[in-house]
């Protein structure tokens, strides 16, 4: 599997893009900045688009995508997500008043976004791909997923704090080959990672220990303003498997 990261960061700025993960061309995760990130006629190329949460970070060029590949392809984005993802773009998002209901558009037999309903737990296969959904310790409907293909497996965190199923399932995958999972917020900021539910350095340090042992992790979502710092304190962990996503639009070959 080739893994494109469009965007790796948590917030948006000039040189920093929001969450986008794009596997092998066809399959999104995560609608920060595909949008911006790569050409129309890639954004067009893709298949799935898997949300991990309703955070504006991680949707709000799912408005964007539709509007350039509008009449483009043939067939809709299938987007896979639980229901109170589901509802919360179309409440606050794609309603009409905000921007266009790409449900209906351009009409509702020939859709341009469709969703599915993806809960955590489940399993779906999408053009040979193994795609489970697992529930994490963030809000707006989180969940994280572990993909599968051809005897390789990644797990993706997105947006989470401290959590404990998807690295008790992680631990059970001998095809494993990679975490991506965050780092948002500094050590001196705790309070305010905790009550958004996600990780400092320091948070991360225990995790770390959770997770399958001799595996590269890959940590994201730093927040723009804190760049320097988080990259000092990460450092410090000396946890030599683990990569800073500090640049958007990489690729990493599993």
């Amino acid at each position: 599997m080739i893994v494109k990261v469009i965007g790796g960061h948590g917030g948006v700025s000039p040189g920093y893009r929001a969450t986008s993960y794009l596997i092998d061309n066809k399959i999104l995760i995560d609608a920060g900045s595909v949008a911006s990130g790569i050409p129309i006629v890639e954004q067009a190329q893709i298949d799935h688009i898997l949300i991990s949460h309703s955070h504006l970070d991680h949707i709000s060029d799912l408005a964007f995508l539709a509007d350039n590949c509008f009449g483009m392809k043939g067939k809709p984005f299938m987007i896979y997500t639980n229901k109170e993802v589901e509802t919360n773009v179309m409440t606050h998002l794609l309603n009409d008043a905000i921007w266009p209901d790409f449900t209906k558009l351009p009409s509702e037999s020939d859709s341009t976004l469709k969703f599915n309903n993806f809960e955590a737990g489940q399993t779906i296969t999408l053009d040979g791909y193994k795609i489970t959904a697992v529930q994490v310790n963030h809000y707006a409907g989180s969940l994280g997923f572990i993909i599968e293909k051809d005897g390789t497996s990644i797990v993706f965190t997105q947006d989470t704090g401290p959590t404990d199923t998807i690295w008790k399932l992680a631990k059970e995958i001998k095809s494993l080959k990679g975490i991506f999972t965050e780092v948002s917020f500094p050590n001196s900021l705790m309070q305010i990672a905790i009550d958004s539910r996600h990780h400092t350095p320091s948070t991360m340090r225990e995790e770390i220990k959770k997770m399958p042992k001799d595996v590269p992790i890959f940590l994201g979502h730093l927040k723009p303003n804190f760049q320097e710092q988080l990259y000092q304190e990460i450092g410090l962990l000396n946890e030599p498997r683990v990569t800073i996503l500090g640049s958007d639009n990489s690729n990493f070959v599993f």
